[in-house]
């Protein structure tokens, strides 16, 4: 079952207090740590947290927190211990009779403890780091790399210690009280302030999750949105082309026409262009490629007219939009390169990358005797 699935979060517990081994860096105030073990267990416990351990030897910090957690549990408020040893091991806490804690064991197929231990660990809420030594700080920086609410115990050194001072460093979902108290010797009532910070951890990285999955269903609306304009403005340009009507006169209607179609064509271009960008809204873009494409298609058609003074006399408003729409489409898509070209006193930017005020010389689509 995934995290974001469980009502109750999973904490895997790693560590050792032991003082017959020597870590590096050395463990601190041993003399405290299997009591400091047992609060965190009990506090635990009262938080509505399941465990996961991966052994069940005292040496390491898992025995004490589980005794501690199972003194905790009640009839009202059972536990639940998930054990995920390699295949060839057992485990065994020796709760007393009538324990309130569900111990569940679930062997990995690997009969190499490192296979289940760190696969098992991506899959936990939230890891408590105590002592410990090389294991222990690798832990603690695979979970640190996949943003896991993580709880280094610093008052008694060995690799949570070092991990203490990795998260200073990343902080993912912690921030300044959270590392002095990681990193404070420890108290009467440090467990309860410890495990209160790693639940906070929790919460504040399932509301990131939330705002970041709510601000994606927003782009993809938004994205949705700028592609239905396109599509309608694309079709109305179209329609334009179609109803254009025959040739005569420039009245108002044929001079609406024969601006409006590529104008439309043009929003479509720059709004397709935006399902490739992520920075602007689909509305700025469509202002963009609208004065791109009003630049252009007004540049064409002042080119037109200088070739061809009598153009607005027979004006075909058709045959022209043959040309201005592909040419506002273009415009509305490289609307950077048009206002590029604007900006250093250039002409507008055709399809075929040519000079509109050239091709006009050798004749212009619609002029009174010109090639078709």
């Amino acid at each position: 079952m995934s995290s974001t699935q469980r009502l109750r979060p999973l904490i895997a517990v790693i560590g050792s207090v032991d003082a017959s081994r020597e870590f590096a860096p050395p463990l601190k105030a041993v003399e405290q740590a299997r009591d400091a073990c047992r609060l965190l267990g009990a506090e635990l416990a009262r938080g509505g947290c399941d465990l996961a351990v991966f052994s069940s030897k005292t040496t390491y910090a898992e025995w004490d927190v589980i005794h501690g957690y199972a003194g905790a549990c009640t009839a009202d408020a059972p536990g639940r211990v998930a054990a995920f040893p390699p295949r060839h091991r057992d485990v065994d806490f020796a709760l007393p009779q009538g324990s309130c804690v569900t111990l569940e064991t679930v062997r990995d197929t690997s009969s190499e403890w490192e296979v289940a231990y760190y696969r098992r660990l991506l899959e936990a809420d939230g890891v408590v780091l105590i002592g410990g030594g090389q294991s222990t700080r690798i832990a603690g920086i695979v979970a640190l790399s996949q943003r896991i609410p993580v709880l280094p115990v610093a008052a008694f050194g060995g690799g949570a210690g070092q991990v203490w001072v990795n998260l200073d460093k990343v902080r993912n979902d912690t921030d300044d009280d959270d590392i002095a108290l990681m990193g404070d010797n420890w108290q009467s009532d440090s467990a309860a302030r410890l495990v209160a910070c790693l639940l906070l951890q929790r919460t504040r990285r399932r509301q990131a999750e939330q705002e970041a999955r709510r601000a994606a269903r927003s782009s993809m609306r938004r994205a949705s949105t700028g592609l239905v304009a396109a599509v309608l403005s694309l079709l109305g340009a179209l329609a334009l082309l179609v109803t254009a009507g025959s040739p005569g006169p420039a009245t108002v209607h044929r001079m609406t026409v024969l601006v409006a179609a590529p104008l439309l064509a043009s929003v479509a271009g720059a709004l397709i262009r935006h399902t490739f960008e992520t920075e602007s809204g689909w509305l700025r873009a469509a202002v963009r490629g609208l004065g791109a494409g009003l630049v252009s298609v007004l540049l064409y058609c002042a080119s037109q007219l200088l070739t061809v003074p009598a153009l607005l006399e027979d004006l075909d408003v058709r045959r022209l939009l043959f040309f201005t729409v592909p040419l506002g489409f273009s415009a509305g898509f490289t609307f950077d390169l048009v206002f590029e070209r604007l900006r250093m006193g250039g002409g507008s930017v055709t399809p075929g990358g040519g000079d509109p005020l050239a091709q006009g010389t050798q004749g212009s689509p619609g002029a009174p005797g010109s090639p078709p």
